[in-house]
C-alpha cells in the first residue's frame, strides 16, 4: 500500500513508540503509575508528563502554558467554551468543523470570507461585537497557509482574542503568536488520544470537563505513555523540521509534475508542500478512489468523509460542486519516498484515463 493520506493521520515515529512502551510496563518497571498520585511511582510519572509537555512547549511561542486534552477537537472546544468572553466568534470560511461546529452551536458564529486562492485576508471588516477570531494556521484540505501575524494584529485592534488551529503546521513551520493554539499529536508522528491547548499567560479558561482539574482548566488522568509519545513526536520534529519540510518540497515538485493536467485547488505559494489538492474534470473521485485500493489519498477531509457533503472549503474558495467533487488531496509525509509518488502517480492517471 502506498500511504498519502498524511492530513488525516501520520504513522507513529519509532522514537515516539520507543518513549511510549517506557510507560506502559506492568513489570519491575515503575512507567505506569498515575501521574496524579503523591507517591514514589505517581511523581515518576509525573516527571515524565512534564518532561514531554516541556518538549512540547519549545515549539511553541513564549509566554504561556501548554494544557493536555484528549485531542485537538477537545482543545478548541476547550478554548472556544471556556474563554471568559461573551462575544461573538469569528471563523474563517475554511476552519475545520470542529471550530466551524463549536461556534455554531453556541450560536455565536460569524463567517470571515476567503479569496479563490484559500487565504483569509485579515483587512476585511470585523463587526464589533467579536470576542474570538479563529484562523487556522495551514488548512487541512488545500494546505494554504494563514497571514496569521497580521490576524493576531486584527484581533488586537479589534479588542478580541486570536484562537489557531495549528493542527496541520506545529511541528512542521513555526507556529506565529497567538491567544490560543491547538495542537495534536498524531498529525506529528506521534499517538492518537493526546493533544495540547496552548493559552497566553494572562488567559482564564472556564472548566468544561469537570472533576479533579488535574490540567487546571481540564479534568481527567493523565496517560504517562500517550504524553511521553506526544513529547518524543514533537522533540523529533523540531531537530528534522528544516529535513521534513525540504522532503516535502521534493515530494510536492514532483507530483505536481506529474499531475501537470490536473488543476491546483488554492494559493501555489503560500502553501504547506506536505498538501497537493488537485482537480481534474469529468473525474468520479468515488470511483477512482475504488479503481486505486491501493493509494490512501482522500477525496477531503477524513473528519467528513462519508457524509456525502460537498467539502466547504473547496466551495469557499469558489468550486462548483462538480469541481469540488472532482477534487483529491495527496498527503506527503516524513515516511513517503519518492517511489510512492510515481507508483501512485501512475496508479491514478491510468485510473483516470480509463473513466474517459
Amino acid at each position: 500500500m502506498i500511504y498519502l493520506d498524511n492530513q488525516a493521520t501520520t504513522p507513529l515515529a519509532p522514537e515516539a513508540r520507543e518513549a511510549m512502551l517506557r510507560h506502559m510496563d506492568n513489570g519491575e518497571g515503575t512507567g505506569f503509575g498515575n501521574p496524579h498520585s503523591p507517591h514514589r511511582m505517581g511523581r515518576q510519572a509525573k516527571a515524565a508528563v512534564e518532561a514531554a509537555r516541556d518538549k512540547i512547549a519549545a515549539l511553541l511561542p513564549a509566554g504561556g502554558r501548554v494544557i493536555l486534552t484528549g485531542n485537538a477537537s477537545e482543545a478548541i472546544n476547550l478554548a472556544m467554551r471556556g474563554a471568559q468572553t461573551d462575544g461573538r466568534i469569528a471563523v474563517s470560511a475554511i476552519e475545520h468543523a470542529a471550530v466551524m461546529d463549536t461556534a455554531e452551536a453556541l450560536g455565536r458564529r460569524h463567517i470571515l470570507s476567503v479569496g479563490a486562492d484559500g487565504i483569509c485576508a485579515p483587512d476585511q471588516d470585523i463587526p464589533s461585537d467579536i470576542g474570538i477570531i479563529a484562523v487556522m494556521q495551514v488548512n487541512n484540505e488545500i494546505g494554504v497557509i494563514q497571514p496569521n501575524a497580521q490576524w493576531l494584529k486584527t484581533a488586537r485592534d479589534n479588542g478580541a482574542l486570536l484562537l489557531t488551529d495549528a493542527v496541520q503546521s506545529y511541528g512542521k513551520i513555526t507556529v506565529k503568536p497567538a491567544d490560543m493554539i491547538a495542537i495534536s499529536a498524531h498529525k506529528l508522528y506521534g499517538p492518537k488520544g493526546i493533544g495540547a491547548l496552548w493559552v497566553r499567560d494572562g488567559i482564564e479558561l472556564d472548566p468544561q470537563i469537570t472533576g479533579g482539574l488535574q490540567e487546571g482548566p481540564r479534568s481527567g488522568t493523565l496517560s504517562p505513555a500517550l504524553v511521553a509519545g506526544f513529547g518524543a513526536a514533537a522533540e523529533l520534529a523540531g531537530q528534522r523540521m528544516e529535513e521534513d519540510a525540504a522532503h516535502m518540497e521534493s515530494l510536492w515538485s514532483a507530483a505536481h509534475e506529474l499531475f501537470a493536467d490536473w488543476t491546483l485547488n488554492g494559493s501555489e505559494t503560500a502553501r504547506w508542500k506536505g498538501n497537493l489538492n488537485i482537480r481534474k474534470d469529468g473525474v468520479d473521485v468515488a470511483r477512482l478512489m475504488s479503481d486505486c485500493r491501493d493509494v490512501m489519498f482522500s477525496a477531503g477531509s477524513a473528519c467528513a468523509s462519508g457524509s456525502g457533503k460537498t467539502s466547504h472549503v473547496l466551495k469557499a474558495i469558489g468550486l462548483t460542486d462538480t469541481q469540488a467533487k472532482s477534487s483529491i488531496r495527496l498527503g506527503f509525509g516524513r515516511y513517503t519516498t519518492m517511489d510512492d509518488i510515481e507508483r501512485a502517480a501512475a496508479s491514478i492517471q491510468t485510473a483516470t484515463k480509463d473513466q474517459a
